[in-house]
């Protein structure tokens, strides 16, 4: 029996996870996998039930299950709240809670996007890039503070820190193509000297993963000028949430990036974008990648590689025939809602 607490939170939040629902019940189906759901507050509906973007109740629900499966938080009516009562200061206290110290972000170009996308025809064919940020060091939680005339923020990262999340990395580059891109700015940064005495050592016990060092400006000029080098990236926690950010700009549109957050007994999976606040309640969101994001789920929660190669599979089939949502339709395509969308991948899948 798999438990899986379900936060589906804001704003579209609730309608993607409705559509993904539909597809995990096909999958438990096909697969003869066991799931148990059970449902929480989370996010800003958390706050006007509770006064608590993470209440207590759902802290004992997510520690008490196998997964979370999260929808989306935040919106402009909680945009005022002090910053620990905001819904996204609930996500960074259920990722601690959990002690998630690894994101793994998967950003894949799909050929009916092509219209969607700053690059000429042909240029992105082929681009499925994986994205290992470190979730929990860095500059977001190093000693930070004020002096009377300026301010300050620490960037600081222990040898089994950068470990725990470079093996990761090269554990999957291994499966792929064998080979690994790591991102630091080594010329001014001492962490990222040690960042890269880390990822030497742990090449160590993958001798058969070839390395690619770059600085992160480089970095970020090569995801435009030649993304096809790329398979599988480790990099750090601000340097990780600014590139995927841009490597997003691959896949053409936010609704088509899952997103994993791993490392405690508990694993957090969720869409990359946000809760959508202007198109809640249309049946007009993309629910793909929080579908994808089930994907994921089934990979490395349930350790299920045909599950999830099966859902993946199922997105490829209905996005070839042609089937968009409309942050994703092009000229040809055949347009649907949240709802039908997940239908159709749900009815892919066998």
């Amino acid at each position: 029996m798999i438990k899986v607490a379900v936060l589906p939170g804001d704003g579209i939040g609730p309608e993607i996870v409705d559509g993904a629902m539909v597809v995990i019940n096909k999958v438990a189906e096909v697969f003869g996998i066991d799931f148990s759901f059970h449902y929480g507050q989370f996010g800003g509906v958390a706050y006007d039930a509770s006064g608590s973007p993470f209440p207590e109740e759902t802290r004992k629900l997510v520690l008490d299950s196998d997964a979370v499966f999260l929808g989306s938080v935040g919106g402009p009516q909680w945009d005022n709240l002090d910053r620990t009562l905001r819904p996204e200061s609930g996500l960074l206290a259920l990722r601690k809670s959990l002690g998630l110290y690894c994101n793994l972000r998967p950003v894949k170009y799909y050929n009916l996007l092509e219209s969607k996308v700053i690059w000429k025809p042909g240029y992105l064919d082929g681009v499925d890039i994986v994205i290992f940020r470190e979730l929990t060091g860095g500059a977001y939680f190093g000693e930070k503070g004020r002096t009377d005339d300026g301010a300050y923020d620490t960037i600081s990262y222990t040898r089994e820190e950068i470990y725990r999340l470079v093996e990761r990395g090269f554990e999957l580059a291994q499966k792929r193509k064998k080979v690994l891109h790591s991102i630091d700015k080594a010329n001014v940064l001492e962490t990222s000297r040690l960042w890269r005495e880390v990822v030497a050592e742990v090449n160590q016990k993958y001798p058969d993963v070839k390395v690619e060092h770059l600085y992160v400006d480089n970095a970020a000029l090569q995801l435009v000028i030649n993304p096809k080098q790329f398979d599988v990236i480790v990099t750090e926690n601000m340097f990780g949430d600014i590139l995927s950010d841009q490597a997003a700009s691959i896949a053409g549109s936010l609704g088509m990036l899952p997103s994993a957050s791993l490392g405690g007994k508990v694993n957090l999976y969720e869409p990359s974008h946000g809760s959508a606040p202007d198109i809640a309640g249309e049946d007009k969101a993309n629910p793909i990648a929080t579908i994808l994001s089930i994907a994921l789920m089934l990979r490395f929660t349930c350790s299920n590689e045909h599950a999830a190669q099966a859902v993946e599979k199922a997105v490829d089939k209905v996005l070839a025939a042609g089937y968009a949502t409309g942050d994703i339709a092009g000229p040809e395509s055949k347009i649907v809602g949240t709802k039908e969308m997940a239908e159709l991948i749900a009815n892919s899948i066998n």
